[in-house]
């Protein structure tokens, strides 16, 4: 894995509180486990509500957490003030979403300086073991304040 140097000496503080706004993530019950300069690992736990027909977790659930951990691994590295925005991506859903925890977990490919470019993959652990079920490849623009 590659080792960037973060633009902002305050990023982890920075990270943390804008995860902290997030609704979504509360709704959800979203944890994040992880977040380091270009890396972030995001956990979500099995609730039924979250399932489709058959009792898997919603593709909708997969990529919504494979994009919150991909923002955040490219936030990471991004200056002080700025905020995170995805402006695309694309899911390979590889197996039924089925388990205990569904994790993401993000890396940065290509930190430019407005886009970034991510990689997240999704597994589910179930049993003790895990199990890719999904990859997400993701593009995120640094948006900084206007003046």
């Amino acid at each position: 894995m590659a080792t960037f140097d973060p633009r902002d000496p305050d990023w982890k503080a920075r990270c943390l509180a804008s995860f902290e706004r997030q609704p979504i993530v509360r709704t959800l019950g979203i944890e994040l486990a992880a977040v380091e300069p270009g890396f972030c690992e995001m956990r979500l736990p099995f609730r039924e509500e979250l399932t489709q027909q058959h009792g898997y977790f919603h593709a909708g659930m997969v990529s919504t957490l494979a994009d919150n951990a991909g923002g955040y691994a490219a936030y990471s590295l991004m200056p002080a003030g700025s905020e995170v925005l995805a402006v695309e991506f694309k899911v390979n859903l590889l197996s039924p979403a089925k388990g205990e925890v569904m994790i993401a977990r993000a890396r940065v490919v290509k930190p430019g300086r407005t886009l970034v470019i991510t990689t997240v993959e999704v597994s589910m652990l179930e049993k003790g073991e895990e199990k890719l079920c999904a990859l997400m490849q993701q593009t995120v623009f640094c948006q900084m304040p206007k003046a």
